[in-house]
């Protein structure tokens, strides 16, 4: 398997929410003291996985620098070779800010007690994960049967809605935890009857005898979702931040999606830098939405969709106890959006979808 699929797509064991952040922002300044100046070198941790590799590209290609310049900010990409660390390290201040799905955002830093920002939505998973069953041919075959997957991870939240869709529940199913590693092979076994997996594993299984993909994440946009998050702290002292990060990604996703040379090129760069080669990245970036233009990230960022994706998330965190064993409700968390819409505790918002700065790319003001 090349280097390009080794991102972990699940749910990192939980932060303790007694985590101590105190040394991660600025101290207070002394009463008559000058003003401290605010932060300018920043560190931004990402996994290898297609949606994020701009990322990596733009930091080989010159554009983060040349961004960084504009708004006076040093920005470091730092590449953590296990997503469940670069959650972990997020969480505990080590970075100010981290390429995650919108469940790991909610259930990681912002349950360990980071307020944490999602300064834009990069991509929805559109047909990276799916459910397939073996000798069957509709989704409510699946009744009944053992289900392999990571638990407790995007492929239990896909079957879950999935499930929904058909009138049916997670009692209906016995999940198996089965490693990402694994789960091809697993198929092969005579007991297994029915998987939930991601891409390249997804296409893998699809072309096995017997195999019926039955519903893939293409059922749920805006769902499964992946961006780019940032310490709310960090960002409020220093709004450059924001900005000169917030431009080097859609110079970048725009130049992803180009059907130019120099498109090409990239892309040829970026599957590189996954230790995969261009048929395949292309290949994951079919079913992949990515938010290139502006404008289209900020119509989902102020959809009310967003909102009713966001709740659906957060019943199902909770519902699987990733929340945190102190956790007593649902609303212990506060999820915050444009216009003032927050779901959960407005008094501990701990995750913010904040269109900010995605405005300003899209009014041209970067």
């Amino acid at each position: 398997m090349s280097a390009l699929f080794t991102r972990k797509r699940f749910i990192a064991a939980m932060v303790a929410s007694s985590l101590a952040l105190a040394g991660c922002g600025p101290k207070s300044e002394e009463k008559g003291a000058a003003p401290a100046p605010a932060q300018a070198s920043y560190k931004i941790g990402w996994t290898v996985y297609a949606g994020w590799m701009p990322w990596a590209y733009a930091q080989q290609a010159g554009i983060v620098k040349k961004w960084g310049d504009k708004y006076g900010v040093s920005i470091e990409l730092v590449q953590i070779n296990d997503y469940v660390e670069s959650l972990n390290q997020f969480s505990a201040g080590k970075l100010d800010g981290v390429t995650a799905t919108n469940m790991d955002a909610l259930t990681v830093p912002a349950a360990a007690g980071r307020d944490t920002t999602v300064l834009m939505i990069g991509d929805y998973s559109n047909g990276n994960d799916g459910v397939v069953l073996k000798n069957g041919a509709t989704l409510a075959d699946i009744k009944g049967r053992p289900v392999n997957l990571v638990e407790l991870s995007v492929s239990h939240y896909l079957l879950a809605r999935a499930l929904e869709t058909a009138g049916l529940k997670m009692a209906d199913v016995k999940t198996v935890n089965t490693s990402d590693a694994d789960i091809v092979a697993a198929f092969g076994a005579a007991d297994t009857k029915a998987l939930v997996t991601w891409n390249p594993q997804l296409s893998e299984v699809s072309k096995m005898p017997g195999a019926t993909l039955v519903f893939d994440s293409s059922k749920i946009p805006g769902e499964i979702l992946d961006g780019l998050m940032v310490s709310t702290e960090a960002l409020k002292a220093n709004p450059n931040l924001g900005k000169a990060l917030t431009g080097i990604w859609y110079e970048v996703a725009a130049l992803t999606t180009a059907q130019t040379p120099e498109g090409k090129a990239a892309r040829e760069a970026m599957a590189k830098l996954s230790g995969s080669d261009l048929a395949s990245f292309e290949s994951q970036l079919k079913t992949t939405y990515l938010y290139a233009d502006p404008k289209a990230a900020l119509a989902a960022t102020l959809s009310p969709d967003l909102v009713t994706a966001n709740d659906r998330v957060r019943k199902f965190s909770f519902s699987m106890g990733l929340f945190g064993q102190g956790a007593k409700s649902v609303d212990d968390i506060g999820i915050s959006f444009p216009g003032g819409k927050t779901l959960g505790d407005p008094a501990n918002v701990k995750l913010r979808f904040d269109p900010t700065y995605v405005q300003l790319a899209a009014d041209g003001k970067l």
